[in-house]
C-alpha cells in the first residue's frame, strides 16, 4: 500500500529525513520560540541534521527550543527566512511587491523527536516573530520537493515532502516552479549549479565549490585544466546522476 505524505510530518536527525504521525499532540507550555541573533547556532543545527548539508543567505533566524521531563532545554528546531534565489521570485509570485519586500522560507528543520503538531506552532510564531522585527517584509514564499533522492547504493537520503504544514498554517498554493534536470552526487546531494558556474568561469568562490566535488567524491582538477573543461570532463565520466525534476511546489504568506 502506497504511503500518504499528507498524513506524517517530516523530520531530521543527522542529514536523514524520517516522519511523525500528523495529529501527534504537542505541548507548548515546555516550548519557547525566539529570534536567534546571529548565523552561527542556525547554521550549526541546519548543517548538522538537514539531508542538503547546506545553509542559505539568511535574513532572519528563529529556534525552537524545547525542555522535555527530567532533561535540559534544547534546540529542536530551526527557521530560516532567506533572500530568493532571484530578485524575480517575489514580484512574480505576489504581484504588486518588489524583490526586497519578500524572502524565502529556506529552511524549516525540526528534530525526530518533536510531535507532529509542533510544526504548525513554531511556523506561525516564527512568521509574527519575522513581522514584529522586519515590518518591511510583506511576502513569504517556500519550495516543496516532492522527489526522492538516493545515493548511489540505493539508500534513501530524502523521501521528498509534499508540504503539509504549510498547508496547516494557511499558505497560499501559489503554483510550481520549472522543470528541470538536476545533477546528483554520488551521496544523493544535488550539485549545485551556481557553484559548477563558479568553477566554470573562475569566479570568486571556484576554490571552495572544487573543494565540495572533490570531498564528493569527485576526481581531482589536472594541472592545466580549466575549470570548464573540469567539469565537462565530470559530465562525460557521468560524475553526475541526471535527475529530471518536474519542479517544486510554491506556497506562501502575505504578511
Amino acid at each position: 500500500m502506497q504511503e500518504d505524505l499528507f498524513s506524517r510530518c517530516q523530520r531530521w536527525r543527522g542529514g536523514r529525513a524520517s516522519y511523525r504521525p500528523a495529529g501527534e499532540l504537542f505541548d507548548p507550555s515546555r516550548a519557547r520560540v525566539e529570534v536567534l541573533d546571529d548565523d552561527a547556532t542556525a547554521k550549526s543545527f541546519v548543517t548538522r541534521e538537514h539531508y542538503s548539508r547546506s545553509y542559505p543567505a539568511a535574513r532572519f533566524r528563529v529556534g525552537l527550543f524545547v525542555k522535555n521531563p527530567f532533561e535540559a532545554e534544547k534546540l529542536a528546531g530551526v527557521a530560516v527566512m532567506s533572500v530568493p534565489i532571484t530578485n524575480a521570485v517575489i514580484p512574480a509570485w505576489f504581484p504588486g511587491l518588489e524583490a526586497s519586500q519578500g524572502v524565502e522560507l529556506g529552511r524549516f528543520v525540526l528534530l525526530d523527536e518533536v510531535p507532529a503538531n509542533a510544526e504548525s506552532w513554531f511556523q506561525a510564531r516564527a512568521l509574527k516573530a519575522l513581522k514584529r522585527a522586519m515590518p518591511q517584509i510583506r511576502a513569504v514564499v517556500s519550495y516543496c520537493d516532492p522527489v526522492a533522492r538516493t545515493d548511489t547504493e540505493g539508500q534513501v537520503i530524502f523521501a521528498g515532502h509534499v508540504g503539509t504544514v504549510y498547508l496547516a498554517g494557511n499558505a497560499a498554493r501559489l503554483g510550481r516552479s520549472s522543470p528541470r534536470t538536476l545533477k546528483l552526487l554520488p551521496s544523493g546531494h544535488v550539485a549545485s549549479e551556481r557553484a559548477l558556474s563558479k568553477i566554470r568561469n573562475d569566479e570568486c568562490g571556484a576554490g571552495y565549490a572544487l573543494k565540495q566535488l572533490i570531498d564528493a567524491g569527485a576526481p581531482a582538477r589536472s594541472l592545466h585544466e580549466s575549470g570548464r573543461a573540469y567539469v565537462e570532463r565530470l559530465e562525460h565520466e557521468r560524475f553526475f546522476r541526471p535527475l529530471r525534476h518536474p519542479g517544486n511546489a510554491v506556497f506562501g504568506w502575505r504578511l
